[in-house]
């Protein structure tokens, strides 16, 4: 679960500036952790990012808004193994409650911001929970029994019988192939998932379970691409000395893609390798800019000789 939620955004010279933000304990996010946010992504043009430190992690995401003048993002506090993947999923729905209730009104966004952690937080344990699932069945088949709708009230109370219990297992079981890899599994097992919750009309349940079911879907997508990036940036700089000097301008965006590509594998310690390997070939293609223009000073002396 969040324990925490802040939106902001970046100022140029002055960097990110807090909008809102609310916390759930002592853990908040620090003027560290902006910088390294405004490096990913305005440096390396990062969509959404995570940031990992000692048993916290913290993720960060574009907010896209054509209404708003203010480019925002929006970052959350998440423990070491809370569920990523399901804030993600919730992202564009939450992403819509912000545009609609923007306000400059800090009491008043510190407010949506308060509510967001509540819905989340209340989504996640009803995924997980079967209690909070039949009590939230209970509350419709009261509505439905005050407005005479006897027969749906029934069907309803019978699959409260069998659905929350199993849509809970349902879900622990697709987590558990998510830890091991196994993706197609986990998809399958999220879609089935979804399949429950339409049953007991869960709508916002059943989006974010689809959603999930295609995240873990593209997981070996990134990986295989990953991958093949990773043999082209080798195979272009394996032999530096027989290459010309621009080897250097040709791989650097071969580098970017990869970083991106880290990024949606939440392979942070990677993207950092890769960072410093950017650098250093940023730094190498302008020297062999210097070297290339000195060749062309060299060869008009020749020329004249």
């Amino acid at each position: 679960m969040p324990q925490g939620i802040f939106l902001y955004h970046i100022v140029e010279k002055f960097g990110a500036q807090i909008i809102a933000d609310f916390y759930m304990g002592k853990n908040k996010v620090t003027p560290e952790i902006l910088k390294i946010f405004i490096e990913k992504h305005t440096k390396k043009d990062l969509v959404d990012a995570t940031y990992q430190k000692e048993d916290l992690r913290y993720y960060s995401s574009r907010i896209k808004s054509k209404s708003l003048n203010d480019e925002l993002y929006l970052g959350f506090i998440l423990g070491e193994n809370e569920d990523l993947i399901s804030l993600k999923s919730m992202f564009e729905n939450i992403e819509n409650e912000i545009v609609e209730n923007y306000s400059k009104d800090k009491r008043k966004m510190q407010t949506v911001l308060k509510n967001i952690v509540s819905s989340v937080m209340s989504l996640m344990e009803k995924l997980k929970e079967p209690k909070i699932i039949q009590e939230k069945i209970n509350e419709k088949t009261k509505v439905l029994l005050d407005d005479g709708k006897l027969q749906e009230a029934r069907e309803l109370i019978k699959l409260g019988e069998t659905i929350p219990k199993e849509l809970s297992q349902t879900v622990k079981r697709a987590e558990q192939y998510l830890k091991e890899g196994s993706y197609k599994k986990t998809r399958k097992y999220y879609e089935k998932a979804a399949e429950l919750a339409a049953e007991i009309q869960e709508d916002e349940m059943v989006d974010i379970l689809n959603k999930k079911a295609e995240q873990c879907e593209k997981i070996p997508d990134y990986i295989k691409r990953r991958e093949n990036i990773n043999k082209d940036i080798t195979k272009i700089l394996e032999d530096l000395e027989d290459r010309e000097l621009d080897v250097y301008k040709e791989v650097i965006p071969l580098i970017k893609e990869d970083i991106k590509v880290s990024n949606q594998l939440e392979d942070n310690l990677f993207i950092e390798k890769l960072s410093l390997l950017k650098e250093h070939c940023q730094k190498a293609s302008k020297k062999s800019a210097e070297l290339n223009d000195i060749d062309k000073e060299i060869l008009k002396i020749l020329n004249d000789f």
